[in-house]
């Protein structure tokens, strides 16, 4: 089946929990897919898991369509949304422009943006353009610099009420769905509850419509930090390590390649005819 922003939709009146893993590159994207996720994100976080950068903020419209290009040719059947980069957005008439590039230049089927009612026009006006938005609340990276790092947010009277302020007047301008960002558990229920849109959660507790990860960090691939939200599902990244060894040692000590097995064979008689 494919996932489509209505599908989601529909998945929420029933009741039932929605999926989404981040993709960056077609083989990734093609296994993502074939595991039956419902929905891909291509991620601005793409910025520190493939390009090596400590933040999203670099990150600029022509790395998410390159990557959006690669990731749709792998996915078939999951909903596939892109990111707007950081400062990709700042007024109406540059976010449904660069909104249309990631759809019509990388084949996105939702675009995705961070921020509540300050962008409650900007989302408005890339609905009315027929592309799908999914919102992002909470631990938005891109305003790493005005929260003083990658902190948990809504903690308190204040900015809990900020959230769901936002929360609010993103459905209103017409957002399909919300990801909930390191946001307390019962924050994220009040809001999940509330909306009539799906919440997607990433460190917001078991309370959301669905759950997203980085595929990196589900499978234990980046760096030593494991933030609290995060399992490992696997520890890919000792896996790769070992096997890169193993592979080391073997050309090394003349063990690869093995001229039976991996080699291609010829007649020697042609070799001793040539000049």
């Amino acid at each position: 089946m494919k996932h489509t922003a209505i599908t989601f939709q529909s998945a929420k009146e029933k009741g039932e929990k929605l999926t989404m893993l981040t993709a960056y590159d077609y083989t990734t994207a093609r296994l993502v897919d074939e595991s039956g996720i419902d929905g891909i994100l291509v991620g601005d976080s793409l910025g520190m898991v493939m390009m090596g950068y400590d933040s999203t903020l670099p990150v600029t419209m022509e790395d998410m369509i390159h990557h959006a290009k690669c990731v749709t040719r792998g996915a078939k059947n999951a909903l596939v949304v892109v990111d707007l980069p950081f400062m990709a957005y700042t007024n109406v008439e540059q976010a449904v422009h660069n909104a249309g590039r990631l759809v019509k230049e990388g084949g996105a089927q939702a675009v995705k943006l961070e921020g509540g009612v300050a962008f409650h026009d900007q989302i408005k006006a890339i609905v009315t353009a027929s592309i799908p938005v999914m919102a992002h609340l909470g631990l938005t990276p891109q305003s790493v610099n005005k929260f003083g790092g990658f902190k948990v947010q809504g903690k308190n009277v204040k900015t809990a009420q900020q959230i769901l302020d936002d929360a609010r007047a993103i459905e209103d301008a017409g957002a399909f769905a919300v990801v909930l960002e390191g946001v307390p558990t019962l924050l994220a229920k009040r809001i999940t509850e509330e909306l009539t849109i799906p919440t997607i959660g990433i460190g917001a507790g078991d309370v959301t419509d669905g759950q997203i990860l980085v595929y990196q960090d589900l499978l234990n691939m980046y760096g030593e930090m494991k933030p609290k939200f995060v399992r490992h599902y696997a520890e890919i990244g000792t896996q790769m390590r070992e096997a890169f060894g193993h592979y080391i040692e073997d050309v090394k000590s003349g063990a690869f390649p093995d001229n039976t097995k991996e080699g291609f064979a010829m007649d020697e008689s042609i070799i001793d005819e040539l000049q």
